[in-house]
């Protein structure tokens, strides 16, 4: 039986762009990085308050990498969006939608990773 999620991958063309977005813009730390045996560039990054990685593979032989709109994103917590997104602004990555105040209080919004992922940053509802 599954006993936890250990990370999600999402293939990109540009290794070291889009690390450099993870970890510059999200505040991400990298945990490690290799080649995998079939030849796949491979980066492990998680959030500072997380277990689950999120595994970043270039792997050229596959083909173009094709990202679909709106079938996938990461979502984050956040403990101030206003801050986030000026940070990210100032890093050249505005948010592409939101801030928007959901009905439980939270406030979400969203920033394109530079392959075209979509990131989802949330802040919740103060108690």
């Amino acid at each position: 039986m599954i006993t936890r999620l250990l990370h999600t991958r999402y293939r990109v063309e540009n290794l070291e762009r889009t690390v450099a977005f993870y970890k510059r813009v999200l505040g991400l730390e990298e945990v490690s990085r290799h080649r995998s045996p079939r030849g796949s560039e491979l980066v492990f990054l998680k959030a500072p308050q997380s277990e689950e990685l999120i595994e970043i593979c270039c792997y050229p032989a596959s083909g173009p990498v094709v990202i679909g709109p709106d079938l996938t994103h990461l979502a984050f917590e956040v403990d101030n969006l206003d801050l986030f997104a000026a940070h990210a602004a100032a890093e050249g990555f505005p948010l592409s939608d939101g801030p928007t105040q959901t009905s439980s209080g939270s406030i979400i919004a969203f920033v394109d990773a530079p392959e075209g992922y979509e990131i989802e940053l949330i802040q919740r509802a103060r108690k």
